[in-house]
């Protein structure tokens, strides 16, 4: 695997900066061992305590200094709280040491996990994501669960995601955890068959995650490559296991890693933005795209194709055409054609548009867009403006081109896309 490690490098060794840090990255295995500790239904204490733990490395190390294993540190004070929680617990006496150690015996240590060759997953943070996803838990809510409590997304993070407001996330997350707490959801896995029907779930929540790595939602970097990395290890796992090892695990591993290959080449020195048709192809990572196309080649062994195969498809296409004029965009819009009747969205109508221009011109691709259903859904993505901005430049239609960039610079939140956007809005102007 070319991603062996899912902890990138620190970007910063301030205080902070480690706090955000471990915050991004260590979420899930953190919630996880709290869960394992505190029990399944304990999701928000769990969350609050995981809180506090950074909360305390944060004060702890801004007047001590970071202590050599930072990780190490944040997960005893964490396992210390949610023992103190426990002693407080009305329980006999007598029996507190008991259970205490019991809960220590339980909890795997790393060299346990790395040398377990059974089918059971060891991986805490897997594991919870298969809780999150129990099929008593409506398909959205699994998801919104598994971003928060497993990634570590912010509620707003999760808002954009699904195209909803912050105050509905928040009341989402309140009856799902309700929902787990009346459903008595074991963190126990049962056997492989009966995981079988939560891996829709795992899957959207794996693939959201990395999405959000691609491109992120807001902020000043455009990728978020720790993201990435902790989808790819979490997939990459899945797969170890009978019940993730399916087709549409590979096809989205897939689609991970023939993403993952491009990541060089998407911004340039100075972290700008560059299209698609800009990027230097000598810089994508070919390691990444062997590996992917692999896994492609194993999810065509199975009878069906999911919305993750033909998305590896269409990623496939771009990595392996030598350039962008020989990119094969009829076949591109043929997986999008496929893409929309297996699953419609307007994200998926939006990107086909970008094909339909490609294949039948820029006002066959405005075409499109007018034709979305339900467009006023992406009225608020920036993404939606910018391509129409793009589609009337082609067509000369400068003023028109001027109007669209101008609102996907107030829509966009990530600094490289802004830039990139003021740049192609102050030529629209010129033009106009």
């Amino acid at each position: 695997m070319a991603f062996p490690d899912p902890i990138p490098p620190l970007a910063s060794h301030t205080p902070s900066g480690l706090v955000e840090h471990f915050f991004r990255h260590e979420t899930g295995r953190l919630h996880g061992a709290l869960v394992r500790l505190l029990g399944v239904n304990h999701l928000s204490l769990a969350e609050d305590i995981a809180q506090e733990a950074l909360l305390r490395a944060l004060r702890t190390w801004s007047m001590g200094g970071i202590p050599p294993n930072p990780s190490a540190w944040i997960t005893r004070v964490a396992m210390n709280l949610a023992k103190d929680h426990l002693r407080h617990r009305n329980m006999s006496a007598a029996k507190e040491p008991a259970i205490i150690t019991h809960i220590e015996q339980t909890l795997p240590s790393p060299a346990a996990v790395a040398s377990d060759s059974s089918h059971t997953i060891r991986d805490d943070a897997l594991r919870l994501l298969f809780v999150c996803c129990h099929q008593s838990i409506a398909p959205d809510a699994q998801v919104i669960l598994a971003l928060k409590v497993l990634c570590g997304f912010s509620t707003g993070e999760i808002a954009r995601a699904f195209f909803a407001s912050e105050p509905a996330i928040e009341k989402q997350l309140t009856r799902t955890k309700q929902r787990i707490q009346e459903s008595n959801i074991a963190f126990e896995l049962p056997e492989a068959e009966n995981l079988a029907p939560r891996l829709d779930g795992v899957l959207a929540a794996l693939y959201l995650l990395f999405n959000e790595g691609y491109k992120a939602s807001s902020g000043d970097r455009l990728l978020r490559e720790d993201l990435c990395r902790e989808s790819i290890r979490l997939t990459t796992l899945l797969l170890s296991h009978p019940a993730g090892r399916t087709p549409r695990t590979h096809a989205l591993l897939a689609l991970m890693l023939l993403t993952s290959a491009r990541f060089p080449s998407r911004l340039d020195d100075q972290g700008a933005l560059l299209r698609l048709d800009e990027q230097d192809r000598s810089k994508w990572d070919a390691r990444l795209l062997n590996e992917g196309l692999q896994h492609l080649a194993s999810a065509a062994q199975g009878e069906t194709a999911s919305e993750y195969h033909l998305q590896a498809g269409i990623a496939a296409l771009h990595c392996t055409a030598p350039d962008a004029a020989s990119t094969d965009w009829p076949r591109i819009l043929a997986h999008y054609d496929l893409l929309l009747t297996l699953k419609p969205s307007p994200v998926i109508e939006l990107n086909r548009a970008v094909a339909v221009a490609h294949v039948h011109g820029p006002q066959a691709g405005l075409d499109a867009l007018e034709s979305i259903a339900h467009s006023d859904r992406l009225d608020s993505l920036h993404l939606f403006h910018a391509v129409a901005g793009e589609l009337h430049t082609r067509l000369n239609n400068h003023r028109a081109a001027a109007e669209s960039y101008r609102r996907a610079l107030a829509l966009a939140q990530v600094g490289p896309e802004q830039s990139h956007l003021a740049r192609l809005l102050e030529r629209a102007e010129d033009y106009a």
